[in-house]
């Protein structure tokens, strides 16, 4: 008989050391809440893991979190696929350290179904410095996607966006509220690209600006940067990026002329088309 039982009793990385000393082959199904996935064992050790769009490692990680659902053990399945190359015992020390790490992020992600939403942000709040990975998540947040989905779109894994997501809710620029019950600050952001995306097209602007005009002028293209980031804050959005080119390129051409000025619209007509993209 098939080894089976529930996750909410027994964590995974319990379960998988329990079989692997006796050497089995084998896989176990472990059926979460979203998904089913499953883990092979070749005379004990893991060979390969899938769940998802998520394969190897990062499978066996993404299912040890999980603190809901069944698992069950079915002797002599086997897998044509190599995915898994490190002992079983830094695979599980590390699904462990990360389960605890879980424990940690669930005080502020309690589910994965939840979706993140941008907060508004007062005026005069400091400039918002991303990693780039951060600035990749925050493109996908548009109040309708869940965690769970922004993870499937991105191919990461649920914990890896849950560490993102984390820090964001912290520092109050993120919020979670349950589908289809997005507040009103929610509401007013889901028209066109979030105010995070803004910001960031902003800075590359304002860099090209700054290449293009030299020491003299950085100083009016500072100016002119601040006041766009205010509007894009209070969620004028597209508006104010056009606004602030426009005077960029006015202020280029009053000091280095309209050659210069011309060289600076061709370089980030790009940068503005990449809001067609999102």
């Amino acid at each position: 008989m098939a080894l089976q039982g529930s996750l909410s009793e027994l964590p995974l990385p319990d379960v998988i050391q329990l079989v692997s000393v006796s050497g089995k082959t084998g896989a176990f199904e472990i059926q979460g809440e979203q998904e089913t996935g499953k883990i092979y064992l070749r005379e004990g050790q893991i060979v390969d893991a899938v769940v998802g769009r998520l394969r190897g490692d990062s499978a066996v990680y993404e299912m040890a979190i999980w603190s809901q659902g069944n698992f069950s053990f079915n002797p002599g399945e086997e897998t044509d696929q190599v995915t898994v190359h490190i002992s079983n015992a830094n695979l599980m020390m590390e699904a462990a350290r990360r389960l605890d790490e879980w424990r940690v992020l669930s005080r502020k992600i309690p589910s994965l179904d939840l979706v993140p939403y941008f907060t508004p942000r007062d005026q005069g709040t400091d400039q918002v410095t991303l990693s780039p990975q951060e600035w990749i998540l925050v493109t996908r947040i548009d109040g309708e996607h869940s965690i769970e989905e922004m993870a499937s779109e991105l191919k990461w894994s649920a914990f890896d966006v849950s560490k993102l997501l984390f820090g964001m809710i912290t520092s109050g620029l993120v919020a979670l509220c349950s589908p289809g019950e997005a507040s009103n600050e929610n509401q007013r952001w889901q028209a066109g690209p979030s105010p995070v995306t803004m910001l960031g097209l902003a800075e590359k602007i304002r860099a090209v600006a700054v290449d293009v005009v030299g020491a003299g002028g950085e100083r009016t293209i500072e100016k002119q940067y601040t006041s766009a980031r205010t509007l894009i804050e209070r969620g004028e959005g597209f508006t104010a990026l056009r606004t602030m080119v426009e005077q960029h390129s006015k202020a280029i051409s009053l000091l280095k002329g309209a050659d210069v000025a011309a060289m600076f619209d061709e370089q980030v007509r790009p940068l503005l088309g990449e809001l067609q993209q999102i």
